[in-house]
């Protein structure tokens, strides 16, 4: 998926991290003034107000060492090129700033301030690890942060936040459930992190709803080059029950297909174990890269937010990649990123049609969005609304309002489908143990 990849895990209230003052200094006012600072817009877009036109941001990190993900601001540049082509949002043509958050939490904040001073409406379809640095600002300005990719606990807190997907715990929730009546020992491996810290206790809701144990926990760190000794002792957990296959579920963002591949080796010496994974991780590409039907994925459940990438509900999506991105070989249809952004410029879409004529401002998006517009996102998503708290702010995902995961499978090598339709993972989470 051409060095795009993957997530990071959600952050739980109980974790947060203070916003660094640095990251907010008068020095930021500067970032992104240019194209070598990192940041860009699409041919002819120049921000703020003067015009008729419509600006947001999109943001990601690209050419870093950890997750990358620089399918989403490209697509949301196309997003921008195929919607104006077609007239722009209600006459008027959308301006899609971008900016590089580089897996930090000052150039995260950074982004933040450059949105501010573009005088953006929102920012939509992003990735960042740093919520606590880039949320604060945008509230200050009531920026609203529609579709983030649910990678930190502020995304499922902010009053500004409007997410699209379950994040992190969903995808774990709903894997655990999965699981737990073809497992026996279950063994994690995730980061070595505060953010890893916070994984356990979604997977193990789902264990626990289908009446299993918890998982082993294993810790990793997610920027080495190989995993010998990890995979060994989540081999090692797996095998504990010689009466019951154990499953291995690797949780490492951009570093699970580096672990696979000393897992590979590693499990030769130990009984048969299965894996299972969550697509953010795991996806077509990376079952091509590590053998295909031949590979360690063969078999494996992997959860995700939407329909498989062969799905006809993606077809609009696919349309806007062929038309104004064709041969951009960081945009894959496949990718929960990509996927994410279009999500997220679908609910945006809708709520500019929703103000007809009238005003485009922060304000005025935020106010439709908070009155509870419903958006419908042709089948990829529930029916999506934010009017009221969500049913999980029990353990502290108050804006958290589509538990939805799906059921995948790797069968010869292909991902398809397990099971029809989406499984609400709502009533699972609110038992979880995040304290």
């Amino acid at each position: 998926m051409t060095g795009r990849r993957r997530i990071r895990s959600t952050f739980l209230p109980t974790r947060t991290r203070p916003v660094r003052a640095t990251a907010l200094s008068a020095g930021a006012l500067a970032v992104c003034a240019s194209l070598a600072a990192g940041c860009g817009v699409i041919p002819g877009a120049t921000g703020g107000s003067g015009d008729d036109s419509i600006t947001v941001m999109t943001w990601a990190p690209e050419e870093t060492n950890a997750t990358n993900k620089p399918g989403m601001p490209a697509f949301a540049k196309a997003y921008a090129r195929w919607i104006n082509s077609r007239g722009g949002i209600n006459s008027r043509k959308l301006k899609v700033l971008t900016c590089n958050d580089h897996n930090d939490s000052v150039a995260a904040a950074k982004c933040a301030t450059y949105a501010v001073k573009e005088n953006v409406v929102a920012v939509v379809g992003s990735y960042s690890q740093y919520g606590d640095s880039y949320l604060p600002e945008l509230e200050g300005a009531g920026i609203p942060f529609i579709g983030g990719y649910g990678v930190t606990n502020s995304e499922f807190t902010s009053p500004l936040s409007y997410p699209v997907n379950g994040g992190q715990p969903a995808l774990l929730a709903g894997l655990g459930k999965e699981l737990a009546g073809s497992c026996g020992p279950v063994a994690l491996i995730r980061p070595d992190s505060i953010a890893g810290d916070e994984l356990p206790p979604m997977l193990d809701s789902g264990l626990k709803a289908g009446g299993h144990a918890d998982a082993v926990d294993q810790r990793a760190a997610d920027d080495t080059t190989e995993y010998s000794a990890p995979s060994q002792r989540a081999l090692g957990a797996a095998t504990g029950n010689p009466a019951k296959k154990g499953c291995v579920i690797p949780a490492l963002g951009d570093r699970t297909d580096t672990f696979m591949d000393s897992f590979r080796r590693a499990r030769e010496d130990y009984p048969t174990v299965r894996t299972a994974a969550t697509l953010d991780s795991v996806d077509q590409t990376v079952i091509n890269e590590s053998g295909g039907q031949s590979g360690p994925y063969e078999g494996s459940y992997i959860t995700g937010w939407y329909p498989p990438a062969s799905d006809a509900r993606w077809d609009g999506m696919k349309k806007v990649i062929q038309q104004q991105a064709f041969g951009d070989n960081r945009i894959d249809a496949a990718d929960a990123g990509v996927q994410t952004t279009w999500i997220a410029y679908t609910v945006f879409k809708a709520v500019v049609d929703s103000l007809g004529g009238g005003e485009v401002t922060s304000q005025t998006v935020r106010k439709a969005l908070d009155d509870g517009l419903k958006v419908d996102t042709g089948g990829l998503t529930p029916t999506l609304h934010w009017g009221s708290e969500g049913r999980l702010a029990g353990i502290g995902f108050s804006r958290l309002v589509n538990a939805d995961v799906t059921l995948q499978v790797v069968r010869q090598g292909q991902l398809v489908a397990a099971q029809e339709g989406f499984v609400d993972m709502t009533k699972t989470l609110e038992s979880a143990d995040v304290n």
